[in-house]
């Protein structure tokens, strides 16, 4: 399945603790479907999915509990121990991970031909997502802001806070991807303005 570009399709990202769920939250109430790209990746490995069968063939039956279910903890012991092994991963996540959004997105429009679908996709730079984006927002908020958020508001420890924002791409990559730009440095009511400004932005494109 080919995915029909007359559907408006926006593709939000930001870095972690950046506040990208609570733009995508407003983007919903203000009448946006919004598909989670850690969702669909969850879904595609289901038990007895195709995707679940080619990393069960690729990695071994460890990494499938008695359930029928994946261990995500001992895929990931896999992953980051052997070289190679995180690609062959995506290559067999990332077809599915796309197939199913654009059945969704199908599904959804559907359902409402003038749907605006939010795509919210963390990584989004560092996977290299190819869809028919009419634009791309990212969510900003500086490294050292998201760094004080995930050891004063997640709990953190600050080790670990650098190391998850030293594993994503970097925010001058991610801004120079962006359509659009909500500022996500201030309070959380600044963030939410701000991200209205850039919905009306959007829609008056649109």
């Amino acid at each position: 399945m080919r995915l029909n570009v007359s559907v408006t399709l926006i593709g939000l990202t930001g870095g972690i603790a950046a506040g990208k769920s609570t733009v995508a939250e407003r983007f919903r109430e203000h009448g946006a479907y919004v598909l989670d790209a850690d969702q669909q990746a969850r879904d595609v490995v289901a038990p007895g999915s195709p995707a679940l069968e080619g990393i069960r063939a690729r990695f071994g039956e460890d990494v499938v509990d008695a359930d029928g279910r994946l261990d995500r903890a001992k895929l990931g012991s896999i992953v980051f121990a052997e070289e190679g092994a995180r690609s062959d991963l995506e290559a067999i996540t990332h077809p599915a991970i796309r197939d199913l959004t654009e059945e969704r997105i199908a599904e959804i429009r559907q359902r409402d031909p003038d749907a605006v679908v939010v795509y919210d996709v963390p990584l989004l730079v560092e996977a290299n997502v190819q869809l028919p984006f009419a634009a791309v927002v990212v969510v900003h908020a500086a490294a050292a802001e998201r760094l004080r958020r995930l050891v004063e508001l997640r709990g953190m420890s600050r080790e670990e806070a650098e190391r998850r924002i030293g594993s994503q791409a970097t925010d001058e990559e991610r801004l120079a991807i962006a359509d659009y730009v909500v500022d996500a440095d201030g309070s959380l009511d600044a963030t939410i303005r701000d991200a209205d400004r850039v919905w009306r932005e959007l829609t008056a494109r649109t």
